[in-house]
């Protein structure tokens, strides 16, 4: 870096009031600079949000500062080759002290302390649940009819057997029917309350699903359980896992 003149006249005003804070140092007993000096590091070490705005200041009064003190604390020994020897070592070790202090508040971002308050704590973050949030499912539940008043194209033509439409027979069932909301989807118990068999209205499909019972109706969908002590499943679960189609 070239130091020009027009670059010292600008750094001036930050440099007299470092100059004088070391004369200042130089000229107090070493006993009384030192916990000076020391207090300035822990200021600057605690990075405290109000005072960030002096962190230059803070560490020009610790360059020259520090300079100040070896200077006093020089003259405290009279002048002798055991305080040059001293002072030296002081040297070394004061300003390695401050090179790392000032690299380390570099390479640490300052955290904002809005930003700090409004972050949720380690506990919080530990008790949170992973992955997207749940979503509320609330099921309709089954209205069971009587396959006579039900739909006009749903009859029974024997005691376990029901035919809808003009093609489409289904065997040992109850004469029970439950429909969904939008009419896709018809549901008839298993003759003894066995099963459930589904027929898919738009696809002309049936499934039959032994141990299931009909739960719920959701999004023109089925929700079946296998028991009262069970979680309902949607159909395309049960489907997934133990459903069979009839041919």
């Amino acid at each position: 870096m070239r130091l020009t003149p027009t670059g010292l006249l600008h750094r001036w005003p930050v440099w007299l009031p470092a100059m004088a804070w070391m004369l200042l140092l130089a000229c107090l007993p070493w006993w009384a600079g030192w916990p000076l000096l020391l207090a300035c590091a822990v200021i600057q070490a605690a990075r405290v949000p109000r005072l960030q705005r002096y962190r230059s200041v803070l560490r020009h009064l610790l360059r020259w500062g520090l300079v100040g003190a070896l200077a006093a604390s020089y003259l405290a020994f009279g002048r002798q080759a055991l305080g040059m020897t001293v002072i030296m070592l002081a040297a070394l070790v004061g300003f390695s002290l401050l090179v790392l202090l000032e690299s380390w508040q570099d390479r640490k971002p300052q955290r904002n302390s809005v930003v700090a308050a409004a972050a949720p704590e380690w506990n919080e973050l530990a008790l949170a649940p992973i992955g997207p949030a749940d979503t509320l499912i609330e099921l309709q539940p089954p209205a069971w009819r009587a396959v006579d008043e039900s739909a006009t194209d749903v009859r029974m033509t024997a005691a376990h057997r029901c035919c809808i439409g003009a093609e489409t027979h289904i065997e040992n069932v109850e004469p029970q029917v439950s429909e969904s909301p939008g009419r896709r989807w018809m549901a008839l118990p298993v003759t003894a309350w066995r099963g459930v068999v589904l027929y898919d209205r738009a696809h002309d499909k049936q499934y039959r699903l032994r141990g299931w019972q009909l739960y719920g109706w959701h999004a023109e969908e089925a929700w079946l359980s296998s028991g009262e002590d069970r979680p309902p499943w949607a159909l395309s679960h049960v489907l997934g896992q133990a459903g069979r189609k009839e041919p």
